[in-house]
């Protein structure tokens, strides 16, 4: 009787263990979800900016549609991108595309006395700092979740309860490199 009290007491012990264990994983991937979620809110923020700035920057340099063309579809392929990675590429091609704008803008001085476009170009700046601070929200959880589901005993749980790694949110290549000035 009693050696069958210390087997119940024990499974009880293993089952309430794998079942903290279950919903710790679950916490930390909900975690994980809904920074990646944060991050789609401060781009969704930032793509509801750029028809505002296209539009600005058309009434003072209409002739350089190319620039703007590349723009809009930067956008509308951020916008249509799923998943972090495929995301990330997208906006690093909207990044680029925004560049150029914002090169194009130089050679329009009342462009760049523009209020509006002034206004709209300061929203922006703060809109890819809240992206940055998003990003790096995002990796910190999702590296606070890898290392639940990737640490013993939690990895002989994680895979066969469906748990995989999450990716990074990582930089482009280009954006690494070093940015030269000249004068």
């Amino acid at each position: 009787m009693i050696v069958a009290a210390i087997v119940i007491a024990i499974i009880l012990v293993i089952l309430i263990w794998i079942v903290s264990l279950y919903n710790s994983m679950v916490k930390a991937k909900n975690k994980a979800e809904e920074a990646e979620s944060g991050i789609d809110a401060h781009l969704n923020k930032r793509y509801d900016l750029i028809p505002n700035l296209v539009e600005t920057v058309k009434g003072y340099a209409g002739h350089e549609k190319s620039t703007l063309e590349n723009v809009i579809r930067a956008r509308n392929a951020c916008i249509d991108a799923h998943g972090i990675n495929d995301r990330q590429k997208a906006d690093d091609m909207l990044t680029g595309a925004l560049k150029n704008l914002f090169a194009l803008s130089e050679s329009y001085p009342d462009l760049k006395a523009n209020a509006n476009f002034m206004d709209l170009q300061k929203q922006l700046a703060a809109v890819e700092t809240e992206i940055l601070n998003a990003r790096k929200y995002y990796n910190a959880v999702a590296r606070s979740y890898n290392d639940k589901i990737m640490v013993f005993p939690a990895n002989l749980l994680a895979g066969p309860f469906g748990f995989k790694k999450l990716e990074y949110a990582e930089v482009a290549d280009e954006a690494k490199q070093n940015v030269r000035v000249s004068f």
